[in-house]
C-alpha cells in the first residue's frame, strides 16, 4: 500500500544542506497554504524572502518526508525566534517572554494524500529533538487568525486545535504578532494576526 507511515522516510537537512530543498519546501508551502485557513496566493518572490531566513539561519532545521520513488512529499521547519521575522521576538518580548528561549516551529506541510499517518507528529517529534539539543526551553509556532463566518471556510473544515494541544501545545492569550501574505484574489500583501502556541520541551 502507498503512502503508510512505513513508505515514507524522513530526513533532517541543516547547515548548507538545507538550500537543496528550498525549491521543493517552496512548492509544497504554495500548495497546501492555498487552502483554507491560509488562503495563500503563491508568489516566488515573497518564498525567496521568506524562505532565505532558513537557508542563513545557523540553528536552522528542515525535515523532509520522501517517499520510496524520490519525491518530497512533506517538509517541516524550525530555528531559533532570534533567526526568524524580527516582529515575532518583539511579541514574546512585549508579553515578558525571552525570545532567547524560543525554538520556533516554521511550518509543517504535506501532501494531502499522506496526511493521517502519523507524519504531523513525527513532523514535531523531529523539531522538538533539534530544539532540545540546541538547549531551547520551549517550543513556540503560531497559526493565522480568521474568523468563524469567513466567506472561503469550508463547510467541512477541522481546526488543528486538538492536534496541537494533544502534543502539549496552548495558546498564549495576548501573545500575537503580524505577519503580511497576498490572499487569494487579493493584489498586494495584507496584514494577517497571529496566535502564538507553546510547550515546554526541557
Amino acid at each position: 500500500m502507498t503512502g503508510t507511515q512505513e513508505s515514507v522516510r524522513l530526513e533532517t537537512l541543516s547547515g548548507g544542506e538545507i538550500a537543496g530543498v528550498l525549491d521543493d519546501l517552496a512548492a509544497l508551502r504554495i500548495s497546501v497554504f492555498r487552502s483554507f485557513p491560509y488562503l495563500y496566493e503563491g508568489d516566488p518572490a515573497y518564498e525567496a524572502r521568506y524562505l532565505e531566513i532558513y537557508a542563513a539561519s545557523p540553528g536552522a532545521v528542515v525535515g523532509i518526508a520522501v517517499t520510496p520513488e524520490g519525491p518530497i512529499v512533506g517538509a517541516t521547519t524550525a530555528a531559533p525566534l532570534g533567526d526568524h521575522q524580527p516582529q515575532l521576538a518583539e511579541a514574546f518580548g512585549r508579553h515578558g517572554e525571552d525570545p532567547a528561549d524560543i525554538f520556533y516551529l516554521g511550518e509543517s506541510v504535506l501532501d494531502p494524500a499522506y496526511r493521517g499517518r502519523g507524519i504531523g507528529h513525527r513532523f514535531f517529534d523531529l523539531r522538538e529533538s533539534a530544539g532540545r539539543m540546541q538547549g531551547f526551553s520551549t517550543a513556540a509556532f503560531c497559526a493565522v487568525v480568521r474568523p468563524a463566518d469567513h466567506p472561503l471556510r469550508p463547510d467541512d473544515y477541522r481546526p488543528l486545535d486538538p492536534f496541537w494541544q494533544a502534543r502539549g501545545y496552548e495558546p498564549v492569550a495576548g501573545l500575537r504578532a503580524p505577519m503580511r501574505w497576498r490572499d487569494i484574489g487579493e493584489e498586494s500583501e495584507t496584514e494577517k494576526l497571529m496566535q502564538f502556541w507553546l510547550r515546554r520541551i526541557d
